[in-house]
């Protein structure tokens, strides 16, 4: 069962994991797993996709463990760091995929072409954002943050934060039309 964040010593156990103690990478598993399958899912929007990238990443954490910085950010932040490139480098290849494989427009092509479509909206609509309201948005919706870690990593009150989010979410709804 995972623990509070802050009653969780990320550092220790990446430290661990580049001792080879496969305890602490199942700790890390237990601990984060959930929560980076959710930011694989939301991000390559399938399962079966987003459980081999988290399966990736947690071979990615193992094999860098010894290479995380501290001084560069959070462990957790680098875990969360490690799943959303796999799942981005996922949907930049398929894309070179799709548009290499097949000169014959069909349905999914159409498809894929609609999603590029809706991503390139989405991704004005956030520019058009305030960076904090951004970052809020980004936070709780890519790196699956909740409202009191939002606050907490803005440090800004959690009334506010939310706010933002609600108010953001409103004008990007408005924005995508």
């Amino acid at each position: 069962m995972p623990l509070a964040e802050s009653d969780f010593d990320y550092e220790a156990r990446l430290a661990a994991c580049a001792r080879g103690e496969r305890s602490a990478l199942r700790d890390l598993y237990v601990q984060e797993g959930p929560r980076l399958l959710g930011v694989a899912k939301r991000l390559v929007r399938d399962s079966a996709l987003a459980e081999d990238i988290v399966h990736e990443a947690f071979i990615k954490i193992w094999n860098g463990a010894a290479g995380f910085d501290p001084a560069r950010g959070s462990a957790r932040g680098w875990m969360f760091s490690v799943t959303r490139h796999l799942a981005l480098n996922l949907l930049r290849h398929q894309g070179r995929e799709t548009s290499l494989s097949d000169e014959h427009e069909t349905a999914d092509d159409a498809d894929g072409f609609d999603a590029q479509a809706h991503s390139a909206r989405i991704h004005r609509c956030l520019e058009q954002l305030e960076p904090q309201r951004r970052h809020c948005i980004l936070h709780a919706y890519v790196d699956g943050y909740s409202h009191a870690q939002i606050a907490a990593r803005l440090d800004t009150p959690l009334g506010t934060v939310k706010a933002w989010i609600k108010r953001s979410l409103n004008a990007l709804r408005e924005c995508m039309g």
